[in-house]
């Protein structure tokens, strides 16, 4: 699938089946998601195709997207990716479009930011990874990147963060840096 537009006619599952997988998500963790109902969740992305079609992206890339929040002064519900590890279709990117230009050679297919922005997400901030992770336990064999301050990214430098030793850890590498087991986590407001 390639534009959003075109969000019912070329979804690789019907809208009727990603239905079903985010509310039998949904429904299995509650913790996730306290007093939300999923008619509401379920009204809400029906009256967004646009979002739907990223969330389709989010779900297609590995992400087993769920409802995190809800914000009540937009009510927007918060869905971030809730995959046990850093979405496998979404790994060995390096951090942004300038990482993927300054490197020479052995380039990565694409870059986090770049991946997120084709896919209508955003790249997880620290403080939402950190979030995330009092939801569950995430990127125990992964770690994925998150938002980078613009300083630290002005110097070479991108973040990622893990979990270890029932810890989580926030790490820099250059930004150019790209491995199999790190990847990126978005989130989508609906």
């Amino acid at each position: 699938m390639t534009k959003r537009s075109e969000v019912g006619s070329q979804m690789e599952l019907s809208l009727e089946e990603l239905i079903k997988i985010w509310k039998a998500r949904f429904e299995k963790n509650m913790n996730r998601h306290e007093g939300l109902e999923w008619a509401d969740v379920q009204a809400k992305l029906e009256a967004n195709p646009e979002k739907l079609w990223s969330l389709h992206e989010m779900e297609r890339t590995g992400g087993e997207p769920d409802v995190v929040g809800h914000d009540a002064k937009t009510g927007e519900y918060l869905f971030y990716d809730c995959s046990a590890e850093s979405p496998k279709g979404r790994r060995s990117v390096c951090y942004d479009r300038e990482a993927l230009e300054s490197r020479k050679e052995h380039k990565p297919e694409n870059s986090a930011v770049e991946m997120a922005a084709a896919m209508g997400i955003e790249l997880l901030t620290e403080e939402q990874y950190r979030e995330l992770q009092k939801l569950g336990t995430f990127d125990t064999k992964t770690s994925s990147w998150v938002v980078t301050p613009a300083r630290i990214r002005k110097l070479g430098g991108a973040l990622f963060c893990d979990r270890r030793y029932d810890t989580v850890f926030v790490y820099h590498n250059g930004a150019d840096s790209y491995y199999a087991a790190r990847g990126f986590r978005g989130s989508l407001r609906v």
